[in-house]
């Protein structure tokens, strides 16, 4: 097993719980919700085991070391506009690592590799596409429900939160890019559900995007054609 991090990361600060962490092969740390299929990390997946044990521990999805009060969501933009997400939190500390850290999270053309998935593999309910920017959300709490043969956890009200794209803070409008290039996928299944679902998936879209303007402001109006005249 490798003892030294990818140089791509080695400038990062690796946060204490995480150290205990094993290291691929490629050089990066090794989450603990990852399975091993033949003793290999398959980054691809999630330890069904370990999503029970997180759930009923209250324990890090990234470090596997018992959580605060504070449990900090690493989601897409769509995400934001559901309100819901695959996955279980983490220490804030954790996932701002782990977005500068994980190819898949910090650069934005990075696809995940589906291809020869081992039998059982879980990959949990989310959308696979790589969304471009990522958001912290930080709350007090979240609860579980099922959903479609598996378990979603709806976000709480959030403390704070932050959005990252390429390894550094993402700007309003990558934030606001990357919300309207995933709206089609929502809209979609909302279409598939029914008028309801689509009220809804609207309601839902403005106020995520009131969300966004309050922290970000607004975008400035392009002036009118009459007023360019004047």
């Amino acid at each position: 097993m490798r003892t030294e991090l990818n140089k791509r990361i080695q400038n990062l600060e690796l946060p204490e719980r995480m150290k205990r962490l094993k290291i691929s092969d490629e050089g990066y740390p090794i989450p603990w919700f990852v399975p091993y299929v033949n003793n290999k990390a398959d980054f691809r997946g999630m330890d069904g085991e370990k999503l029970g044990v997180a759930v009923r521990h209250h324990r890090c999805w990234l470090c596997g070391e018992q959580m605060g009060r504070f449990m900090t969501s690493t989601i897409g933009p769509m995400c934001m506009v559901t309100g819901t997400i695959g996955e279980p939190p983490a220490h804030l500390e954790c996932a701002e690592y782990a977005v500068l850290a994980c190819p898949f999270l910090s650069q934005p053309r990075m696809r995940r590799n589906e291809v020869d998935l081992p039998d059982g593999s879980y990959v949990g309910l989310a959308l696979l596409r790589n969304p471009g920017v990522i958001t912290l959300w930080t709350a007090k709490d979240y609860k579980v429900f099922q959903a479609d043969g598996g378990i979603l956890f709806k976000l709480g009200t959030p403390e704070h939160w932050e959005s990252y794209s390429q390894g550094r803070l993402a700007t309003r409008e990558e934030l606001i890019e990357s919300i309207d290039s995933g709206m089609p996928l929502l809209q979609a299944e909302a279409i598939k559900e029914g008028h309801q679902a689509q009220v809804d998936l609207d309601k839902k879209y403005h106020k995520v995007m009131e969300t966004v303007y309050a922290k970000y402001g607004r975008p400035e109006e392009t002036p009118r054609q009459a007023d360019i005249a004047c």
